[in-house]
């Protein structure tokens, strides 16, 4: 089934494109524009994946007390578990060519898929955010060097000093251009993505190679997990969330995921190239963000998890003005491509005649600004347990959700012009489904208690200890409960709601 849009009538077609719930941002993609194979998919989790916040990922599990291979194993499985979301997810998008929104429709309604959607574009915000954040802290470094800038930690509320401000949002402002500029510019920067990073990850990894006396030391450094060792006996209270975390990376396009495969020309070169380009990928890059930061302890006695913090360290101005600059085009291409293709579309999916894919990038630029996201990155413990954790309890459900009713409930049959129709069979009540909005509260409640203790709006002795640890574990929970609930529900109620 290549597709589907021409397989409807041409009054069918005119109907569509009347719709108010149609835009060609959100159109289904015809067979014409089918165009990425095995490597089109392998190419794009390659470049997604080797960036900054995987090695800052990596290099978080070592900061929380993991070795080497543990922090690199616990990253791999974590991606393998979200692969098969991810790839269960992208089915609908390659079999009927439609985007993330307009694949939510069928559950939520065609109004109710504006929860699912915007609740992931939010959390896109807050990725866009970060990245954006990375980009400009390599900037203020680049101007500190050039200029003999004394660089001191910010002392206000904010967070961060007026020069760090202002090159975040010159980075941000970049990043705006680019989405002004449109698809051709997004596709050349990710050609030079991949090896610039690459480059950067492999240069880094020789340079602690050559500082720590070779791998020996480095891969030597015991887990603190060890008998003996300061959290001796702790491994498995750590790990779990941890898993919970490295699944929450990905969570975001697990669920979007059809923004991508729409363009694929069949499921087997989804489900390759997403296979082989995600997990191992994954696994690589993480593996330098875990040497690199292994051996900052041997060298300077402190854990240093933060790439660009590493570089300041470098003495020649040329090599640390090259770096960053390679750092920043990086960071930039994947930045687009991962946090501003799916929620300019989930935010044009919201008046899909009013707002533009070019707009929807616009606001999602906005709201990244607001989120602070230099409060979500400031430490370890803060960017797994609560960033990746907590946003991780809202999408599992919804993944549940999906995987639920494309396949079980509906057995991966779509009609693809009642998706665009507002009083068609997805409409529900008032466009509202109850049923999966029902399925996405229950699914990710037993994970509030958790989160409010660990933000510290709830004492932590004043909440059962069996609720605070089911957050450690709110992906999964979220993911299960609403898959049944969901079922459960569905088959019980009217067809209309």
């Amino acid at each position: 089934m290549n597709s589907i849009i021409t397989e409807l009538s041409e009054f069918e077609q005119k109907e569509l494109k009347a719709s108010g719930l149609f835009n060609a941002d959100l159109a289904p993609v015809p067979a014409a524009g089918r165009k990425w194979g095995t490597l089109s998919f392998a190419a794009l989790w390659i470049s997604m994946s080797a960036c900054i916040p995987t090695y800052m990922l990596a290099s978080s599990l070592i900061g929380g007390g993991m070795n080497w291979w543990q922090a690199v194993l616990t990253i791999f499985l974590g991606n393998l578990i979200v692969l098969v979301p991810m790839i269960l997810n992208a089915h609908a998008g390659t079999r009927y060519g439609i985007p993330f929104p307009v694949y939510c429709r069928a559950s939520f309604g065609t109004r109710g898929a504006n929860v699912p959607a915007i609740l992931r574009a939010l959390v896109a915000c807050g990725w866009f955010g970060i990245q954006t954040w990375i980009g400009g802290e390599a900037i203020y470094k680049i101007c500190a060097v050039i200029f003999h800038l004394n660089v001191v930690p910010a002392e206000n509320w904010f967070g961060i000093t007026f020069g760090q401000f202002l090159c975040f949002l010159f980075f941000w402002g970049i990043n705006m251009w680019v989405i002004y500029r449109g698809i051709d510019t997004i596709r050349f920067l990710l050609n030079i993505k991949a090896p610039l990073l690459l480059a950067l990850g492999l240069l880094l990894l020789a340079w602690a190679y050559q500082q720590a006396g070779g791998f020996g030391p480095i891969l030597s450094q015991p887990s603190q997990f060890d008998a003996g060792q300061p959290q001796a006996g702790q491994f498995f209270t750590y790990f779990f969330p941890a898993l919970t975390g490295m699944v929450g990376f990905w969570a975001t396009l697990s669920l979007n995921i059809p923004d991508f495969s729409r363009y694929a020309k069949t499921q087997r070169d989804q489900v390759a190239g997403q296979a082989l380009g995600l997990p191992l990928t994954m696994a690589l890059y993480s593996f330098i963000g875990v040497a690199v930061t292994s051996a900052t302890t041997i060298i300077y006695g402190a854990t240093i998890w933060n790439p660009v913090d590493v570089l300041t360290h470098f003495q020649n101005p040329v090599v640390l003005v090259i770096a960053m600059l390679a750092l920043c085009i990086a960071t930039l291409a994947t930045n687009i491509a991962a946090n501003v293709v799916s929620p300019a579309n989930d935010f044009s999916h919201l008046a899909p005649r009013r707002i533009s894919f070019r707009t929807g990038g616009f606001i999602t630029g906005v709201i990244g600004i607001l989120m602070m996201p230099w409060k979500l990155v400031a430490d370890p413990n803060g960017y797994i347990f609560t960033w990746l954790i907590a946003y991780g309890a809202l999408l599992g459900p919804i993944g549940g959700i999906l995987i639920a009713d494309y396949f079980v409930y509906r057995r991966r049959h779509l009609n693809v012009a009642a998706l665009y129709k507002a009083a068609g069979e997805y409409s529900y009540t008032n466009g509202f489904s109850y049923v999966a909005l029902t399925a996405l509260v229950l699914g990710a409640l037993p994970s509030l208690p958790g989160f409010l203790v660990n933000v510290k709006l709830l004492n932590a002795e004043s909440v059962p200890a069996a609720l605070v640890d089911l957050y450690n574990y709110a992906w999964f929970i979220g993911f299960a409960l609403a898959f049944v609930i969901y079922l459960v529900l569905r088959p019980l109620t009217n067809k209309r709601k």
